[in-house]
């Protein structure tokens, strides 16, 4: 398939997104935050970042989604920062720790060249950006660069949800494959585990406006990847914080029971989830397979599930740049 974005550029429509966008940094409201610092002028706002782009790692990642990750796999992008404060995240080492990867700012240009190197050095088969909320003037600006070049893969939007609606409207037509996290059914749970107020109604809005650029069938390329759609992500938490049967009942009956839905069993306490009630300990087999049963009752068509085991192999370590996850397998059937 053709990436749409290439359509995109040729019309001038994608460098006048990008120019929108990047103004708006002068006035940071990217994400849901809408900190109103002036990023272009050095001050940080929550995410703590600048408007160029910090890049913590650029590898060919084969533990994403069987669909995603094919036989070549997928050409992850990770960028440092976050607009959440996840206190159980597994990437921590980037997301929360600013003052460790403030060097590591690249240029757009670099940024482009990296999304090449990952289609023609290593032959993934897409570009995979995660964490890019805070980031998304850099990389359409990026991605301005890297056309030209010959980028010509896929882009995997990986998000943890938090997103702004105008924002994601700038990137339809831009981005091939959302990739979005559906944390949490309470914003009081999402408060105490994320530092977020508004994550329910914020996550459910930018998803459905995700749903309405690229529905819920998934288009199939070559080697039986995803080259259009959308792939929800719902990590079953301990305890029941997640609030799972109510996002997934949500998600069936506002959006589709044929949105594709990985259901994920990989918990494991990190970071500050170690000190924490109910979060110090892994996920119960009996808790997953709860939340796979409801899955089939609200019938859902499309869904990957883990074995309880796959907190095993998703331990990263970004201290290893260009390899942070060490082992292939991932507990994905």
């Amino acid at each position: 398939m053709r990436p749409s974005y290439l359509d995109m550029y040729e019309s001038g429509e994608l460098e006048d997104r990008t120019r929108r966008l990047v103004a708006r940094l002068s006035a940071c409201d990217i994400c849901p935050r809408e900190c109103g610092v002036d990023r272009t002028q050095g001050q940080l706002g929550f995410c703590v970042s600048p408007t160029a782009p910090l890049v913590t790692s650029v590898c060919r990642h084969r533990g994403e989604e069987p669909p995603l990750s094919g036989t070549r796999g997928s050409g992850t992008i990770f960028f440092a920062n976050c607009n959440l404060r996840c206190v159980f995240c597994q990437n921590h080492q980037i997301s929360q720790n600013p003052a460790a990867y403030a060097s590591h700012v690249i240029s757009p240009r670099d940024l482009a060249e990296d999304m090449v190197r990952l289609q023609e050095e290593l032959g993934c088969h897409n570009v995979n950006l995660v964490s890019p909320t805070h980031f998304v003037p850099a990389i359409m600006e990026a991605l301005c660069i890297a056309i030209p070049l010959g980028l010509r893969i896929p882009l995997v939007y990986n998000t943890g949800g938090y997103d702004a609606v105008d924002v994601l409207q700038m990137l339809d037509g831009v981005v091939d494959v959302y990739l979005p996290d559906l944390k949490y059914a309470s914003n009081a749970v999402s408060r105490r585990l994320s530092s977020v107020d508004d994550y329910v109604e914020k996550s459910r809005a930018a998803l459905a406006e995700m749903y309405r650029q690229v529905g819920s069938h998934l288009r199939w390329g070559e080697g039986g990847t995803v080259e259009r759609g959308m792939i929800v992500r719902h990590l079953v938490l301990p305890g029941g914080l997640a609030g799972s049967e109510d996002s997934l009942r949500w998600l069936a009956e506002q959006l589709s029971p044929d949105v594709a839905l990985s259901l994920m069993a990989q918990y494991y306490p990190a970071h500050r989830a170690v000190s924490m009630p109910v979060l110090s300990r892994p996920l119960r087999p009996r808790e997953y397979a709860d939340v796979v049963r409801f899955v089939q009752e609200m019938g859902f068509t499309n869904v990957w599930t883990q074995e309880t085991r796959a907190h095993d192999f998703y331990r990263p370590d970004f201290s290893r740049e260009e390899h942070p996850f060490e082992v292939d397998s991932t507990g994905i059937v």
